[in-house]
């Protein structure tokens, strides 16, 4: 770590403490585009960030956290913790909670509101789960793709699943579609949303206002699901399938 004597600018990252009960360490990361301050608190791990632009003072960054400390310490206590899938737990599927409970079967499959699990190794039980969601989700989001994607009369190229967290999907000037396998954990109409909002890229390749009216026009109750990610799309993340 350094910064200037002469400035006190930070130049470097660093991780500073703040005095209180619980203690919190907060991350100074200096970036030469950010134009303010600018504080984070991440839902999936509680790190504590906060962006300081060029030129800012090292003790202007460390006011700017302190004076915040009762406000990162209430959204730290929201952080959600993560949880590991394991049998008598519940699993959301499609935006509600499904019980995970053993059954004689050799394939984990979902019937009647639950997961059902082959019995044997409890290890393996998460595994098997992370499994059976990606087969649902290809499923899933190959349909709704298809179905988009005949509604503008365009065709798209590879479809993958990935496990991403700075995004749900995305599609590339080839027109490879890619998405979240973790999409089919929220509810149905979040999933065809993301679908949509991905097809409509094959026409428009930005978030202009031609590509929301796109939107719109293929998936017009496109704005609730929208806002259900911006609310709660974390919350598909704290479950743990691998160490």
């Amino acid at each position: 770590m350094f910064w200037s004597k002469q400035a006190n600018r930070l130049t470097e990252t660093e991780l500073v403490d703040l005095a209180g009960t619980p203690e919190v360490s907060v991350l100074l990361r200096p970036s030469a585009r950010a134009r303010r301050l600018s504080l984070r608190v991440s839902k999936l791990d509680g790190k504590v960030t906060l962006t300081v632009p060029h030129g800012a003072s090292r003790r202007e960054a460390i006011r700017f956290v302190s004076e915040r400390a009762d406000w990162i310490r209430k959204h730290l206590a929201d952080t959600m913790p993560e949880q590991r899938p394991i049998l008598g737990a519940t699993l959301p599927f499609l935006g509600q909670p499904h019980q995970i409970t053993e059954a004689p079967i050799r394939v984990a499959r979902i019937r009647d509101g639950r997961f059902l699990v082959p019995p044997g190794d409890p290890d393996k039980t998460a595994v098997r789960l992370e499994a059976l969601l990606k087969r649902e989700a290809r499923d899933r989001l190959a349909r709704a793709s298809d179905h988009y994607a005949e509604k503008i009369g365009r065709q798209f190229g590879r479809l993958t699943l990935r496990d991403t967290r700075s995004r749900w999907g995305s599609c590339s000037s080839q027109g490879n579609l890619m998405y979240s396998w973790r999409l089919v954990m929220a509810p149905e109409a979040v999933l065809d949303y993301v679908a949509a909002h991905e097809v409509a890229h094959l026409v428009h390749m930005d978030h202009s206002s031609a590509f929301w009216a796109q939107v719109e026009t293929i998936c017009p109750s496109y704005h609730a699901p929208r806002q259900w990610l911006r609310d709660h799309g974390t919350s598909l993340h704290r479950y743990r399938f691998r160490d």
